[in-house]
């Protein structure tokens, strides 16, 4: 869709200027022109940018403290796509596509379609449906979690270098004629949609062991099963994915497999409760983290841990339910290489207090109060503490303990957590759920036990992922979303340094200038090249500075 011109007497001329969708007023069909491409615009190739998951462009020169106010700012515009869009967006900048070079946002939905759009104007330049011929998107398996249909969920990633112009890899699920389900690895020629050499590839893996569902010492992965909900994860020419149950519904365990991102090939697969049950993926959307030295991490949710451990401390049965795990990808094998469990984790499960409904965050380096470097990640769930995690030592399990001494530092009290933090400036922000967004100043590798600032928003369930720009250290500006699929929208934008200043909110200009539909429950704002991108239940809004 291209984007319409946006004057500010559209709050006086209520025929033209209204609440509606539309990208076109009747009265001036004629499109924006489209921008130069901005040499300097970050690609966004992740979720939440990078595979620290801080949320943070901290290359954004346009958007400023200023300039974003309700009479600067606002809507400019509207995507329309075939489905929910419940991947966050992706953006590269300068790609030579549709016959000319520009900027261009990739989207995925849950119809299994992926756009290629004119970031700066919002025309089409292709779109690729990845069903196999005969297919449709899979039902909702009776949950209703995503609905009414299941095609590409996570974020997909992209490697501009891989292929002759740059791939995009997405995982999608399927149905056939025959009652089949089916979930396929897709890598897309980022000019074209097409599909390179050797995808899609088929999913499928075995893992050792007598887990849900599993037959003669063998489990198999079911498609049917499960959903593809974390975000997908590049790091050392692997692609890594984090496998989600549909509603808990038995049989399932965790799977967490990796294909190489050149042959599409399977290289690596790793189940995390093969002697138990449950322990899927999900994060709210989130990815699978990955530091510079190849190590990932993530949070599992509620599933069966061994409370009898071996000699090394870990599992006796090798079952990691409900826990902060660090896996190592050495030797292109998946193991755990160390994990953190709560005191009451086999409670929790059972009441289903995931500690995997959130996301993680990997903090940059940072110094204690004796002068020692700190590599620290913070994330919590349902139990509505934050963990803030030593990197280099989890603290495994607290066994016949009564409390979570082994973690490196626990904020209780938080509020469940269903989002994502960002990380910016030595702060940490968290949305949980019925809460304000709140600052947390990070001193001496702690994290503050309260909040510098807040905002005067709550935010309902599931919280806000928030995102973060800013012009190195300047002008931070924290974007949050109110987004909750039966109720409007409303994307906020508050000053980095003091939560209490609210810049701008997507309801403040007269006659509905800024409403955007519904939101989606773990949808983070995409904030690049001076715009806002919020994906909604069937689109992408946008939003930058107005024309004058």
């Amino acid at each position: 869709m291209k984007y319409p011109l946006v004057v500010l007497s559209c709050v006086l001329v209520l025929s033209s200027c209204g609440s509606s969708n539309s990208t076109t007023s009747p009265s001036d069909p004629t499109p924006t022109p489209t921008p130069t491409p901005t040499a300097t615009a970050p690609d966004v190739t992740t979720f939440h940018y990078n595979n620290s998951r801080d949320g943070l462009n901290a290359k954004e020169t346009t958007l400023t403290l200023t300039n974003v106010n309700s009479t600067q700012f606002g809507k400019v515009g509207f995507d329309s796509v075939d489905g929910l869009v419940d991947a966050e967006p992706l953006f590269l900048a300068g790609v030579n596509a549709g016959g000319s070079t520009r900027n261009v946002l990739y989207v995925a939905t849950e119809h299994d379609s992926v756009y290629a759009l004119d970031a700066d104007s919002g025309t089409q330049i292709w779109k690729t449906s990845v069903l196999g011929s005969g297919e449709t998107t899979s039902d909702a398996r009776g949950c209703g979690q995503v609905g009414p249909e299941i095609g590409i969920t996570s974020t997909p990633v992209i490697d501009r270098k891989q292929g002759a112009n740059g791939t995009i890899y997405v995982v999608a699920m399927s149905k056939d004629s025959g009652g089949n389900y089916h979930q396929r690895l897709h890598a897309l020629d980022i000019t074209t949609g097409s599909e390179v050499s050797g995808s899609p590839t088929e999913i499928t893996a075995t893992y050792p062991g007598n887990g849900d569902g599993s037959t003669g010492g063998v489990n198999t992965f079911d498609p049917k099963q499960y959903k593809e909900r974390a975000a997908l994860l590049l790091t050392g020419g692997n692609i890594y994915l984090g496998w989600s149950s549909h509603c808990d519904f038995a049989p399932y365990t965790g799977w967490i497999m990796a294909y190489s991102s050149s042959t599409l090939k399977q290289t690596a697969v790793l189940n995390i409760t093969p002697n138990g049950g449950d322990g899927s993926i999900w994060m709210s959307g989130d990815g699978i983290a990955a530091d510079a030295s190849g190590n990932l991490f993530l949070l599992d949710a509620n599933g069966k841990f061994d409370t009898t451990l071996d000699a090394n401390g870990l599992p006796s049965k090798g079952n990691y339910g409900n826990a902060v795990l660090k896996l190592s990808a050495a030797s292109g094998q998946l193991s755990v290489a160390d994990y953190f469990e709560q005191y009451d984790t086999v409670s929790a499960s059972g009441a289903d207090q995931d500690l995997g409904s959130g996301g993680i965050v990997l903090l940059p380096d940072v110094t204690d109060s004796t002068g020692k470097t700190r590599h620290i990640m913070v994330g919590g769930g349902k139990d509505q503490n934050l963990y803030v995690i030593d990197r280099d030592n989890l603290g495994k399990f607290n066994a016949g303990g009564s409390d979570n001494s082994n973690a490196y530092q626990v904020l209780s009290g938080v509020g469940s957590i269903f989002s994502t933090p960002a990380f910016f400036n030595n702060t940490l922000y968290l949305g949980t759920v019925g809460s304000p967004l709140r600052a947390f100043p990070v001193t001496s590798a702690k994290v503050a036990t309260s909040a510098s600032s807040q905002t005067a928003t709550s935010f309902a369930f599931p919280g806000t992922s928030p995102a973060i720009s800013s012009n190195g250290t300047q002008n931070g500006i924290v974007w949050a979303l109110e987004s909750h699929s039966k109720t409007p929208a409303v994307l906020h934008a508050y000053d980095a340094t003091n939560l209490a200043k609210e810049l701008y909110n997507s309801t403040q200009a007269a006659s509905s200038r800024d409403s955007f539909g519904n939101g989606n429950k773990f949808i983070t704002p995409l904030v690049v090249n001076g715009k806002v991108y919020v994906g909604t239940p069937n689109g992408v809004a946008v939003f930058g500075l107005l024309s004058k």
